[in-house]
């Protein structure tokens, strides 16, 4: 399974072609696993109704990560691995947990988060 973070669905859904082909197939193979706080990322930045629905839409019908006490895990994650030293903050912290808590990779253009993950962990498209 594959978690994608918020920079990653931004591309997806302003129909970036680089993006959208490959996550489609992603999705279209339910490889694609829905994180609740990419998902609140992704509802804060909507500009209208038509948005609010598309993203309420894959929120609905993809797989959810559900990880119990995602965020004091990550948390002690992140002061464990000092992860805010290298600029990640606790949203990408709880991503980081739910990817190994649920055995997922992460597909992220964020370049401080992919400094920080453990290669196995990284989604590539090559």
């Amino acid at each position: 399974m594959i978690i994608l973070d918020t920079s990653v669905w931004i591309e997806f859904l302003k129909g970036n072609v680089g993006y959208f082909a490959k996550v489609r197939e992603l999705i279209e193979k339910q490889q694609v696993l829905a994180h609740e706080p990419i998902f609140a990322e992704l509802l804060q930045g909507v500009k209208d109704k038509r948005e609010d629905e598309i993203i309420h839409q894959y929120w609905t019908f993809l797989p959810k990560t559900n990880i119990r006490d995602c965020w004091v895990k990550a948390e002690n994650f992140s002061a464990q691995h000092k992860l805010l030293a290298f600029g990640v903050g606790i949203v990408d912290a709880c991503i980081l947990v739910a990817a190994l808590e649920t055995q997922s990779s992460i597909w992220t253009l964020d370049k401080k988060l992919r400094g920080v993950l453990p290669t196995g962990l990284v989604f590539d498209l090559t």
